[in-house]
């Protein structure tokens, strides 16, 4: 793969360095560094001209930050004629907001794809999408992979019995559905209404969680206001044990302290965001997985023209 180049910018530089580990390449020579006034300058110390170039950064805290580095970084490498640019997204801010919920109000996630695009990337690699319509908001390519083998090779080594899945909202029925086949455990779903940004109701579960295992799996936790809630009401129903799993640990505002006090037995992330030591010390009960060879297996395949849907080919050749 000598004709692959795979930088770094400074969002998660543990695991861009543990995917160049696993395609035993180097990670190329870059320069960031901001004037006093706050402008970014990245310049490349290696030559990329004519050759196959991925750019890895999250769009994480912070995130203005991180996606102008990210902006610049790709002009750069378009301005030293790289031939092909895949941004490789672990994490894409700005997804949240991907519909005009009322008047007055941007569609960010739309407004970001159409910078990402214009900047001069050529291909998208992200992963776990708020909502997997943002796929259309792009008019490049964009391989959109799923943490949920990562995670269900974990809660399957754990040989979890009287397992529950439980969404903890309704918009989550479908990916809690995909672990409960791929787990072999049963279905519950909590009703939400989200009163703001920040604050949440929980109403009622539907289904049964006396005496079982209960596992909630979620895109991503921000505030942690939905998961500690709906871990609250799965306990006060019956609960035996309340496991979460989520694949972007944003961990912003009360998040830590809301999760210290609500009753969550186990913290499963992955490393799309990096997590702060001080904040994975405070939470004694988190643990986490690296998606690392899973987005290197996917930079493989695209830089040779093979197949990325077939990582998520399951037993049965399904998909």
């Amino acid at each position: 793969m000598t004709n692959l180049k795979i930088f770094a910018g400074r969002a998660n530089p543990q695991l861009a360095q543990k995917i160049s580990d696993y395609l035993g390449i180097a990670l190329g020579q870059v320069k960031i560094q901001s004037f006093p006034d706050g402008e970014l300058l990245v310049k490349l110390e290696e030559d990329v001209r004519g050759r196959d170039t991925f750019i890895i950064q999250s769009t994480c805290a912070p995130v203005n930050e991180s996606l102008a580095e990210l902006l610049i970084f790709i002009d750069c490498a378009r301005r030293a004629s790289a031939e092909r640019i895949t941004v490789v997204l672990p994490y894409f801010g700005y997804a949240r907001q991907d519909r005009k919920d009322e008047g007055r109000v941007p569609i960010t996630a739309k407004l970001v794809a159409n910078l990402i695009a214009t900047a001069g990337a050529d291909r998208v690699l992200t992963m776990d999408l708020h909502a997997a319509q943002i796929q259309g908001f792009f008019d490049i390519p964009v391989d959109n992979l799923a943490a949920e083998p990562v995670l269900s090779r974990y809660f399957t080594g754990l040989n979890l019995k009287d397992l529950v899945l439980v969404s903890p909202d309704v918009g989550n029925v479908k990916r809690a559905r995909v672990y409960a086949n791929r787990l072999g455990g049963e279905l519950a779903i909590i009703h939400k209404r989200r009163i703001s940004g920040k604050e949440i109701e929980v109403g009622t579960l539907i289904g049964s969680v006396k005496d079982k295992t209960v596992l909630m799996m979620d895109d991503m936790i921000s505030t942690a206001g939905t998961i500690c809630s709906a871990a609250r009401l799965c306990k006060e129903l019956g609960a035996a044990r309340v496991l979460v799993g989520a694949t972007h640990a944003v961990l912003c505002g009360p998040a830590i302290d809301r999760i210290r006090e609500a009753p969550i037995d186990e913290l499963t992330v992955t490393d799309t965001i990096p997590v702060a030591p001080d904040k994975a010390k405070a939470l004694g009960n988190l643990r986490i997985l690296s998606v690392a060879e899973l987005i290197g297996e996917a930079i493989h395949r695209i830089h040779n023209d093979e197949s990325v849907s077939s990582l998520f080919l399951k037993e049965n050749g399904t998909v």
